[in-house]
């Protein structure tokens, strides 16, 4: 069966854009962007950009387009030996989107809630104790029952996903993303627009963009920038090299990939300015300092946004716009990490796209359930933070250092790129994503690594985070290397290297 392909290059840069544009870059980015530096973050910022994000985004562009396969296929197709890889990649996007699910499954609820300002004036309270109704504490014995008003909006955003997926590259996934990014630009726009036109939200953008340049010497903000930048490019999870299988041979992947992560960068900063403007609008009514309402992650989201709307004329307007805006950002990212798994599936057992949605797509749905109980959101946190810190990390470690340096793939993969593609890759490149990429990800693992070791993550039970941290990254690697062994159901893909032109 001839592998599907996007319709167009656009299309194929929408999807792309849609799986870097997620959660991430609306509750994270303006959160460590304000935490490390204010203006004087978006310097290291940058240069992490030029010299991590572009050419990691490249190489995985490249693998997928010249091995064509998903990561595992295209991995194996380097070399045999780093089959694991792909599989391990394919276990991290599997967790991930376990628990990514349930948080669209409230973003979903939230729009509901906007329509009525269900959450009252203690958003807070409503949000933890009202609507998750989540446990005093976490427990490895007590998760505590099933909270329905999560459960039900968890099911629909699966329905939708699996539908999506199920309808392939061309008719799913393209057409989605041809509609769901560019309506999430303009709505996104319009919430921008309205927050930074508030009174008050001069006090906001001026947190955000003041630059503590006496924070430049230190090493946490470069760290900060490294990390953010990876985590939001959706970088070694599979999803870059599975997306760009999917591209026709003669495809320009350097420009592609130049434009992909530019976008990204591009709407984190919009998310900046849009979440500080109205960061500042809440700050001059309540009388107290941004630095006092700032945060990050599902607190700013849930609790601080819904806060800020209350004091919004027309907050249900508002409100929605918001929460659609998160919904459709998430969506399309999740779209992605299902389809590395649908897509190593069908290779590697022989399935049909639909058998691959319905079973993989169908274990993911019932593994999510464990977040949408009472106790899920101690699992949520606890799991997010291994997940990131010491799966995707370590795997793109393990990728630069096999696929560049084991198996010397570093000319081949350059000369491919360049036979298409109007911006040539050179010398910078195998400096960024030979050296400096390596050695930056390498400190941030060791410094993580040593903080995890000193603290318990959290606070939590030591058996808590032993389980659902340590244990699920044991889980994830055991998973790659057993899957690894098990022989390709039709072996006539491993010999199908590339295309002839």
């Amino acid at each position: 069966m001839d592998r599907e392909q996007w319709g167009t290059r656009w299309g194929f840069i929408l999807a792309a854009v849609g799986s870097a544009i997620g959660l991430g870059n609306i509750w994270r980015f303006p959160y460590v962007a304000y935490k490390n530096g204010g203006g004087a973050f978006l310097i290291p910022y940058i240069f992490a950009l030029l010299t991590t994000g572009l050419s990691f985004v490249a190489l995985e562009f490249v693998i997928g387009k010249k091995y064509r396969g998903s990561a595992p296929l295209s991995f194996f197709r380097i070399n045999r030996h780093m089959e694991f890889v792909g599989w391990w990649q394919f276990a991290i996007s599997f967790v991930i989107m376990t628990y990514y699910s349930v948080i669209l499954g409230w973003s979903a609820s939230y729009i509901g809630f906007s329509a009525t300002q269900a959450w009252g004036t203690d958003t807070k309270a409503f949000f933890f104790d009202s609507y998750l109704h989540v446990l005093p504490g976490a427990s490895i014995t007590n998760f505590g029952g099933v909270e329905w008003r999560v459960l039900i909006p968890l099911l629909v955003i699966w329905i939708v996903t699996l539908g999506i997926s199920y309808r392939g590259i061309k008719k799913g996934i393209e057409i989605v993303s041809k509609i769901a990014i560019p309506t999430l630009v303009v709505l996104f726009l319009v919430f921008v627009v309205r927050a930074v036109t508030m009174q008050g939200s001069e006090l906001g953008l001026n947190a955000f963009f003041q630059p503590q340049w006496d924070q430049m010497l230190n090493p946490e903000i470069w760290k900060a920038a490294y990390s953010q930048i990876f985590y939001s490019l959706s970088l070694a999870m599979g999803i870059m090299i599975t997306y760009s299988s999917y591209l026709p041979r003669k495809t320009d992947t350097t420009n592609n990939a130049f434009i992909a992560a530019f976008s990204n960068s591009s709407f984190e900063l919009l998310a900046g300015i849009g979440i500080f403007a109205a960061l500042g609008f809440m700050a001059y009514n309540s009388g107290v300092e941004v630095k006092d309402l700032a945060a990050g992650g599902i607190g700013l989201v849930f609790v601080v946004l819904p806060e800020i709307i209350n004091q919004l004329p027309l907050p249900q307007v508002f409100g929605t716009v918001f929460f659609l805006c998160l919904l459709i950002a998430g969506i399309t990212s999740l779209i992605s990490l299902l389809e590395v798994c649908i897509s190593a599936a069908k290779e590697k057992f022989g399935w049909d796209r639909h058998r691959s949605v319905m079973v993989v797509g169908g274990l993911a749905t019932v593994v999510s359930f464990a977040y949408a109980t009472h106790g899920g959101m101690y699992l949520l946190d606890v799991v997010d933070n291994f997940v990131n810190g010491f799966g995707v990390l370590p795997s793109a470690v393990v990728e630069i250092a096999l696929v560049l340096w084991v198996f010397r793939q570093m000319k081949p993969l350059m000369e491919e790129a360049n036979r298409y593609s109007q911006i040539r890759l050179g010398n910078y490149f195998k400096i960024s994503l030979g050296l400096i990429t390596p050695v930056m990800l390498v400190i941030i693992l060791f410094s993580s690594l040593v903080s995890n070791i000193q603290t318990v993550y959290g606070g939590y039970p030591v058996d808590f985070v032993a389980l659902f941290g340590w244990g699920v990254i044991l889980l994830m690697l055991v998973f790659a290397v057993l899957v690894a062994r098990v022989p390709w159901k039709d072996k006539s893909v491993l010999s199908k290297k590339e295309e002839k032109e």
